[in-house]
């Protein structure tokens, strides 16, 4: 299955000036895979799991020399000697041998010609106890399957297409806009995980998608006992099961279930968001430049410069886990997507939520952000901010039709230096004033500038 992912894979791979890969993900969103991938494009693939291999570990302890760590290997696994330019090294779960992650740079230093990637599950944590060598360590981050790389996936590569170069100031063909907003309930209901994409496009068994849902859940509860402490296990499991529940709001420890304080809970949700399994959307004030400072003086305005660490909302890897946590029957999505973007608009926020972070350049961590107003009689709230150069856009999330944009017309009339607002929703595409409306299944078209030929590259028919 083609990924954005991989136009990065590749130009890392022809950049002269390269430095030894960390690909980032959570476990199942394909990392290894994308790397194999690659590897078949070198004349020699070497990989080493140090999950499956532990033994291996060894090898990194006597010392970081990686001529010596190169030669010791290949003559335990039976591989033939590197050759710069032609051959790939791949580190898998490279989590479980802390010093292979401390020898990436001596790998860089000493054998820079070399092309060195590494992966793994619950990075982060090993990451924390030994560092990375600023300057030496280049990083990529991955997440699940985007609606567009799904469409590819699925053999709709004209679909995908028309999404990419289709002008937002027309509407488009009714035809094709029923068919892509079906596609998207689709989409909507198995999630982004390729395991489960992949088993859809050779079954279309629903049963069998939701039976692998309930197997990832239960590979990421039994990971809690990897990177968290025995007493923390039970807190992890409340906060893993209770972030379906309070989708589309302001998390609150309060409301997770048990005798927990949230000076025991937030501990614990930040070991998720570490293992990626959990996501936070922090509130943001949505800094604007003052008017006064010229358009060539401007710079880029970091979201989050005003985030507030009390407050913000949580959202799961992947909408489709997030609606197996919570045992929720998919039928709905084949059989009335129109019903259904009504009844569980809190999924499809969360939705958006996951494609933003998947369209974001994998050279960042990304973060989300939203933005409210507490105001008696004035309340207001935007789902998600993004920055464009240096504006703050607004998005706000629709799942029907959403005529209705008071917090819209509320946030860019405090903040006039955002050019224009986004809304999402089922209805096609228009443009009023300075919003623009944008079909949900469209997320990527606000990308387009930035990452035009990585979609290429995913979708090219």
């Amino acid at each position: 299955m083609r990924r954005l992912i991989d136009y990065h894979l590749i130009a890392w791979k022809a950049n002269p000036y390269r430095k030894s890969l960390l690909l980032h993900g959570a476990r199942q969103v394909g990392k290894t895979y994308a790397i194999r991938q690659l590897g078949a494009s070198f004349d020699n693939f070497i990989e080493v799991n140090f999950e499956v291999h532990p033994k291996l570990k060894i090898l990194f302890e006597q010392d970081l020399d990686p001529k010596r760590i190169l030669r010791d290997l290949c003559t335990a696994i039976g591989a033939k000697l590197p050759v710069a330019g032609t051959t790939l090294i791949f580190f898998d779960e490279i989590q479980a041998a802390p010093q292979a992650i401390i020898a990436l740079r001596y790998f860089y230093e000493i054998m820079p010609e070399l092309h060195v990637v590494a992966a793994g599950s619950l990075l982060d944590f090993s990451i924390e106890q030994v560092g990375v060598p600023v300057g030496r360590v280049q990083s990529l981050y991955m997440h699940p399957m985007s609606f567009i790389e799904y469409l590819v996936a699925l053999g709709h590569q004209r679909a995908a297409d028309a999404i990419l170069n289709h002008d937002y100031h027309q509407e488009i063909s009714t035809v094709i806009h029923d068919k892509l907003i079906g596609l998207f309930g689709h989409y909507t209901a198995l999630g982004g995980m390729p395991e489960v994409v992949d088993v859809w496009r050779n079954t279309q068994d629903l049963f069998q998608c939701a039976a692998i849902h309930q197997s990832l859940l239960s590979s990421y509860r039994q990971d809690f006992y990897k990177y968290a402490k025995q007493k923390q296990v039970q807190h992890l499991r409340a906060l893993f099961d209770n972030i379906p529940l309070q989708l589309g709001k302001k998390f609150k420890y309060s409301e997770v279930e048990g005798d927990y304080r949230s000076r025991e809970l937030s501990p614990g949700l930040d070991l998720l968001c570490t293992a990626d399994v959990a996501q936070k959307v922090w509130y943001s004030a949505g800094p604007s430049l003052c008017p006064d400072v010229a358009s060539a003086d401007r710079q880029g305005i970091p979201l989050g410069a005003q985030k507030r660490l009390d407050d913000f909302k949580v959202i799961s890897l992947d909408v489709g886990l997030s609606q197996a946590t919570l045992g929720l029957q998919l039928g709905d999505w084949f059989l009335q997507p129109a019903t259904a973007f009504v009844n569980k608009g809190e999924h499809v926020e969360a939705l958006i939520g996951q494609e933003l972070l998947a369209y974001t350049d994998p050279i960042y961590d990304a973060e989300l952000y939203y933005w409210h107003r507490h105001k008696v009689g004035g309340e207001a709230e935007i789902d998600y901010l993004i920055q464009e150069n240096e504006f703050i856009i607004p998005i706000e999330v629709k799942s029907g039709k959403g005529t209705t944009l008071k917090s819209m017309h509320v946030f860019l009339e405090n903040h006039p230096e955002s050019p224009y607002g986004i809304k999402f929703s089922t209805q096609n595409y228009s443009v009023y004033q300075n919003i623009r409306s944008v079909p949900l299944y469209a997320v990527a078209s606000s990308f387009l500038s930035k990452k035009r030929a990585a979609f290429e590259h995913v979708v090219s028919l």
